[in-house]
């Protein structure tokens, strides 16, 4: 688990009811409990707020930072996706954005990631296929200043065959199967007697592990999948073993949080992403 991924985890899973905000030494004992020295906390808590992802908050002279709106957006539609039940219906419509040609190397890079996670796969160099399209593509894109056209279609001819192109499902099924497997395991050992810290990290790792799959999984519909895929599966055994997780890591958070100077959130206006 990096930094940077789990400073994002952290925010997303646990900081919605306190305004997406924490005291930075909280913030270093949360990820200190994951293995994440506190230098590396803070570079990735730097390097975020220069992306514009965090920005520094002071509360009752408590020194800390909070995601900005584009930060509250990100997080709030990564875990809508991770905590979906289910994946959404489909109207029968594909859609393909062709890009202009990137500057360099880091702008291409940049819009493979952000195309990616948005659920786009590459069907050429600069063209891009998505069965559903995303809210946030244009705001996406135009951060990025790349050019871009889009078209919405519900004719693909060989849609089975252009999807097996586009996306590696064999890997992705047989990744789904590892999780589930490992995910089952979890839960068979999961116990009462485990510390709100030992809850936390376990569920911090088992959130991070998931939230992989937001930038591999294309959320395809069924009309287009492999019989038998396994994805439905994995994502019900998650559910399950976070929920199970989720109200000792809360305290370890809040405890956390606590030593760190930070008020207990209001419940009048908490804002809790929590799915």
């Amino acid at each position: 688990m990096r930094a940077r991924a789990a400073v994002f985890d952290l925010y997303g899973d646990h900081l919605g009811p306190r305004g997406y905000w924490a005291p930075i030494s909280g913030v270093i004992t949360l990820l200190g409990s994951c293995g994440i020295a506190a230098p590396a906390t803070r570079t990735a808590v730097s390097r975020m707020t220069s992306q514009g992802w965090l920005q520094p908050e002071t509360r009752r002279t408590i020194r800390g930072y909070a995601a900005t709106p584009a930060g509250r957006e990100r997080l709030g539609e990564a875990w809508a996706r991770i905590y979906r039940p289910d994946t959404a219906g489909w109207d029968g419509r594909w859609q393909l954005v062709v890009t202009g040609r990137p500057a360099d190397r880091g702008q291409r890079d940049r819009v493979a990631a952000t195309l990616g996670f948005l659920g786009y796969g590459r069907m050429a160099p600069q063209t891009w296929l998505a069965a559903r399209p995303a809210p946030e593509l244009a705001a996406a894109l135009d951060a990025l200043g790349i050019d871009y056209s889009v078209l919405t279609t519900t004719d693909l001819p060989d849609a089975d065959r252009v999807v097996a192109r586009t996306w590696d499902l064999t890997e992705l099924a047989a990744s789904y199967r590892d999780f589930a497997e490992d995910t089952a395991r979890l839960r068979d050992r999961v116990r009462s007697s485990w510390t709100p810290q030992e809850a936390y990290r376990v569920r911090a790792t088992l959130v991070h592990r998931w939230r992989k799959f937001l930038f591999v999984d294309p959320a395809l519909p069924a009309e287009v999948l492999p019989e038998g895929w396994p994805g439905q599966a994995a994502r019900e055994l998650f559910l399950e073993v976070a929920d199970q997780l989720l109200q000792p890591a809360r305290i370890f958070v809040g405890d956390a949080l606590a030593s760190a100077g930070a008020p207990a959130p209001d419940p009048a206006t908490a804002e809790d992403t929590q799915r």
